[in-house]
């Protein structure tokens, strides 16, 4: 596999993170290249204040450092991943500003690049975060493989940036072009979302659920979600425990409302995810100790400290399938739990997730399941 990414201003190596010598995943496609080709080839003036939304793993601002872009994204990975790729590529500490979609943006934007996300509700949001930023003459191209680009993606960028249109085709991926229209009358952001839970679904059956823009399942509970409220561990007093992945933080707010005495960690690696889960928690007010991290995984959580991990780990990166990450969240797990502490996974029944955690713990247990979902329990011994 050709691990150079070829841009208008040189060769580059960039990689994902956490880096793994095995992983067969890029850190960059062909639509990255066509941006950059496109950016290069009409002359794009880059003097001005440059922002670069959605940049998957850093790629496209380490190609752009020499014109000190401002990345926002999601990813609390993604921005691991850039500080290592501008650091490999040379580029001084500072050359890029790195933000978060929940840090105030930029007053004012002269180029926005926009790497299209495959969650269209976060594109809205940080369109609408961005779009006062943005006015006359501020050059707006986006940038993704066909597959990502939709009728919907294109009327997004219309209806809150101003007339859009799309490029051919190259290499499977393609460009959009949007003409800012400051005159345009756009919707209030109707991010964040809130709704109240279902019954039957445990502590939290009626209660409120807090979505920002671009957690998964943001305007309903997802099925697995539900199976696995059905089924969490009877609280134990003043445990400690992890919700792993925790997305809007419903499962974490499940344990402490059974468990007042109980300390939960609410650990993701989206910024979005972790403001969710935080303001799921505060809109309950639960009693009990809580704290909100965004981070890789259990990094940092000393080893033996844990009691319970609860977690339903993803098994897509972007529009890649991988297993990288459930691999990671089980050894992960089995450090920082302590003797006896358990693990508890939820996941789709064709995943395997029994046979990892066999590998990882050396045990687990059905404890219950339907023609979808299973939910899983190691312990470490």
């Amino acid at each position: 596999m050709n691990d150079r990414m070829k841009t208008p201003w040189g060769k580059l190596a960039p990689t994902r993170f956490p880096e793994d010598p095995r992983e067969r995943l890029r850190a960059w496609d062909a639509s990255d290249e066509y941006l950059l080709r496109h950016l290069a080839d009409e002359k794009v003036p880059l003097s001005g204040t440059v922002v670069v939304l959605g940049d998957r793993w850093g790629a496209l601002v380490s190609a752009l450092a020499a014109h000190r872009p401002v990345q926002i994204t999601d990813s609390f990975l993604a921005q691991e991943a850039t500080r290592a790729n501008l650091a490999r590529a040379g580029v001084e500490t500072g050359a890029v500003q790195l933000l978060t979609t929940q840090d105030p943006p930029p007053d004012r934007i002269d180029v926005l690049l926009v790497r299209v996300p495959k969650s269209l509700a976060l594109l809205e949001d940080q369109l609408l975060r961005l779009a006062p930023a943005v006015r006359e003459g501020t050059v707006v191209v986006g940038t993704g493989m066909v597959k990502e680009i939709h009728t919907s993606t294109l009327q997004l960028f219309e209806r809150i940036l101003g007339p859009t249109r799309t490029s051919l085709a190259e290499k499977k991926a393609r460009l959009v072009f949007c003409t800012p229209d400051p005159s345009l009358e756009r919707s209030a952001n109707p991010w964040p979302y809130s709704y109240a839970l279902p019954d039957g679904v445990g502590p939290v059956s009626g209660r409120t659920v807090v979505n920002h823009a671009g957690v998964f399942c943001a305007d309903r509970l997802d099925i697995g979600t539900r199976f696995f409220l059905k089924h969490l561990p009877a609280a134990r007093a003043g445990q400690r425990v992890v919700d792993l992945g925790c997305g809007n933080g419903v499962v974490g707010t499940a344990v402490a409302l059974a468990d007042p005495a109980a300390e939960v960690l609410f650990v993701d690696e989206s910024f979005q995810a972790v403001a969710s889960a935080e303001a799921t928690y505060r809109a309950n007010g639960v009693p009990g100790q809580a704290e909100f991290r965004v981070g890789d995984g259990l990094a940092g959580v000393p080893d033996g400290s844990v009691d319970l991990v609860l977690t339903n780990p993803p098994f897509h990166s972007h529009q890649a399938t991988t297993d990288s990450t459930a691999w990671r969240m089980f050894t992960g797990a089995r450090r920082v739990l302590r003797p006896g502490g358990e693990m508890w996974v939820i996941g789709n029944r064709h995943l395997g997730y029994h046979v990892k955690l066999r590998k990882v713990f050396g045990n687990s247990q059905l404890v219950a399941g339907d023609p979808k979902f299973v939910v899983l329990k190691a312990v470490k011994k």
